[in-house]
């Protein structure tokens, strides 16, 4: 897969415009002109970006992604674990271990925490990365909000942490991302958000499950509210996959770095597995 943030800026602008243009299903020359490269060109960069042709991909883009993926890719995640499923798919082809902040830790937002931080190109555009001694504490995309507002974002979450841009010193945080590597976590929340954040972990790539199943997976049935709360705060975007977390009647529910960001992580997902 590239990481060439380039592409996913192509593949960005063709999303949105099959989006918009469900009703006339567009044509692929169509869609490379909105994307503003020629058919040719439009299908090379795509294809590479996604592994498979622009017409088979179209087939997931022209329909209600969410819903169907709802219908078919649906993970409840008190099967997963009693079945002991671990998934498939990069993610969780990944050793991935964390350690948790405790309550007083937390409390504390941060005071006499050292975070640093630095911005890579994914496959999904600009990436910041951001993590302690002990692990990556955040992710974050700028493709939609901008880097000044994704920064601002992940330091105002641990406000009276220290934070240390250091490019260098975050190059094996960043292979692991991108790499299939051993990633560590570091999960700084309160203790409720945890809980939700690791239930996230246990759904496999290229599935999805409801902001209720995760209220039942974690025994608190009625939070329903609250785990989507927490789903949205999860400071380290793509590793825990809040992006497969769905509203039990199909619909995308938000993303805190966009929705087209969402969307392009699912239908990814949907065609790579």
């Amino acid at each position: 897969m590239t990481h060439d943030p380039y592409h996913y800026r192509i593949v960005a602008r063709a999303l949105d415009y099959i989006e918009a243009n469900r009703a006339t299903n567009p044509s692929l020359a169509q869609v490379a002109e909105a994307a503003g490269l020629s058919p040719t060109h439009f299908q090379r960069v795509f294809t590479k970006w996604t592994g498979v042709s622009p017409k088979k991909y179209q087939q997931y883009l022209t329909l209600d992604v969410a819903k169907t993926l709802l219908r078919d890719a649906h993970n409840t995640l008190e099967t997963a674990h009693a079945s002991g499923l671990s998934g498939t798919g990069r993610l969780h082809d990944m050793f991935l271990t964390w350690e948790a902040m405790s309550p007083g830790e937390y409390a504390r937002k941060g005071a006499g925490l050292e975070i640093r931080y630095a911005w890579y190109d994914s496959p999904f555009g600009e990436m910041l990365i951001a993590a302690t001694a002990k692990g990556i504490c955040g992710l974050a995309f700028s493709a939609e909000c901008g880097r000044a507002e994704a920064l601002r974002d992940i330091c105002a979450r641990w406000p009276d942490a220290t934070f240390i841009q250091d490019q260098q010193g975050l190059n094996t945080y960043q292979e692991a991302v991108l790499g299939n590597a051993n990633a560590r976590l570091h999960l700084i929340g309160a203790p409720f958000q945890i809980k939700v954040w690791e239930a996230l972990l246990n759904i496999p790539s290229g599935q999805v499950t409801t902001y209720s199943d995760i209220a039942a997976a974690i025994d608190h049935p009625r939070a329903v509210r609250a785990v989507g709360t927490a789903v949205g705060k999860n400071p380290i975007s793509w590793l825990i996959p809040c992006h497969r977390a769905l509203r039990k009647g199909g619909g995308l529910g938000g993303y805190h770095w966009g929705l087209p960001v969402k969307r392009a992580l699912l239908l990814h997902e949907a065609v790579t597995n």
